[in-house]
């Protein structure tokens, strides 16, 4: 099937499933649309038994779409900019050990947490992955995904000063994550002898502090461009032009490529939004990425939810994947409370803090690109199934209930 009848496709069942959710389900946008898609991949299973052929076609379509490919290098760049143009730097700059805190000590905590609690109930469960493996599905699972996270924090009502350190920490743990994934997968495919720790901490370092700058200067670059025309559809294009070039060039020189997006999003949503813009510029600017948000983000959930009808190992390692879930969990809340525990003489938490960071701390799309693009022979199979059942959770159910939890915390400490 050629390109356009792919998009064709994906984009009528995605107009289709958001209306069926709008007028019916009523649910929010993300969590209705990946629900959506999950029910009608099952149906579609179903009927398979029937008609084995048909079936066949649709596994063949799904499979068709590089699921990794088109969030790590198309949606992604696109997402994160959405995100952090409209994220308040002053607010951000006032939770910045926090944000740093979790994004940085909290994923690598994570990881080997996590890590380490699969290595000893996987083998105590007769599935023989090394240890190496089990770190690759910690790193792809302990990142929150910034997709997820801001699609669901509008619905939740969260207290600002936590929105902002949720939201902060899940634009830039995702790049730190990736990174630390991409490390670890360069160790277990070299091999442990083969890879010093300087190497390592290159790699990190060319990473993080290419993107990081890269997205400073290409924003600053951008901003220039802006302030020296006032020309609304000139901007939104320049906009454009920022995220896609430069997340080509990032990944070109091996910068981390999303936390290039987020920086320069970040830049060209406060700064660019105070100095460079005309009022009629900013409307159009925030409409057109709400805009672009919405309809990538529709489609980013239907495809996960279309995901079930390739992942057919998925009933082989159901138990692994609800275990994987409490593993999650409580790695998720051990890598929030040590940094919480460590900031709380400097910053004023409110109550429950890690309590509902664990729980807002959403899974998504990023999660499942990252075990998908895993080579087979490092335990893809179940990888790849245990990462879907605690994402799949991790949307319908912390996304669903994360509102009422937030509201309880709210009624019972009178905030």
């Amino acid at each position: 099937m050629d390109l356009f009848s792919v998009i064709a496709i994906l984009t009528t069942v995605c107009a289709l499933f958001a209306y069926v959710n709008f007028r019916f389900v009523k649910l929010p946008t993300t969590i209705g649309l990946m629900l959506i898609a999950l029910l009608f991949s099952i149906v579609l299973l179903l009927i398979g038994r029937i008609s084995p052929e048909l079936l066949a076609n649709i596994k063949g379509w799904v499979s068709g779409i590089d699921f990794s490919e088109v969030l790590l290098e198309v949606l992604l760049s696109f997402l994160l900019f959405a995100g952090a143009l409209h994220t308040d730097m002053d607010l951000l700059r006032e939770q910045r050990w926090s944000i740093l805190s979790f994004s940085t000590i909290g994923v690598l905590l994570s990881t080997f947490l996590v890590a380490g609690m699969f290595y000893y109930i996987l083998n105590a469960l007769n599935y023989s992955v090394p240890f190496i493996h089990c770190l690759l599905l910690g790193a792809l699972i302990s990142p929150t995904d910034p997709i997820a996270v801001l699609g669901i924090l509008k619905q939740a009502k969260v207290p600002k000063s936590l929105e902002i350190v949720i939201t902060g920490e899940s634009l830039f743990n995702d790049g730190v994550g990736v990174v630390v994934f991409l490390t670890i997968l360069q160790i277990a495919t070299l091999g442990v002898d083969e890879v010093t720790p300087g190497e390592v901490a290159l790699l990190f370092g060319e990473e993080v502090g290419g993107g990081l700058l890269l997205g400073l200067g290409l924003g600053y670059i951008t901003y220039y461009l802006m302030r020296s025309i006032d020309h609304y559809q000139t901007e939104v294009l320049l906009s454009l032009a920022l995220v896609m070039g430069g997340y080509a060039l990032a990944t070109a020189l091996h910068f981390s490529g999303p936390l290039a997006v987020v920086v320069a999003g970040l830049f060209i949503g406060n700064r660019g939004r105070a100095e460079a813009m005309s009022e009629e510029t900013v409307e159009y600017l925030d409409k057109f990425w709400e805009l672009v948000d919405e309809l990538l983000n529709a489609l980013l959930f239907v495809l996960i939810g279309l995901e079930i009808v390739i992942i057919s190992f998925l009933d082989e390692y159901w138990l692994p994947g609800l275990i994987g879930i409490f593993i999650a969990l409580l790695g998720r809340f051990i890598s929030v409370l040590v940094p919480v525990l460590m900031l709380r003489r400097a910053v004023n938490f409110m109550p429950r803090t890690p309590m509902i960071m664990t729980w807002g701390g959403l899974r998504g799309g990023i999660s499942i690109a990252l075990a998908l693009s895993l080579p087979e022979a490092m335990n893809k199979e179940i990888i790849l199934s245990i990462t879907y059942c605690i994402v799949v959770f991790s949307i319908l159910i912390q996304g669903l209930t994360l509102g009422p939890l937030v509201k309880r915390v709210k009624e019972q400490y009178g905030l």
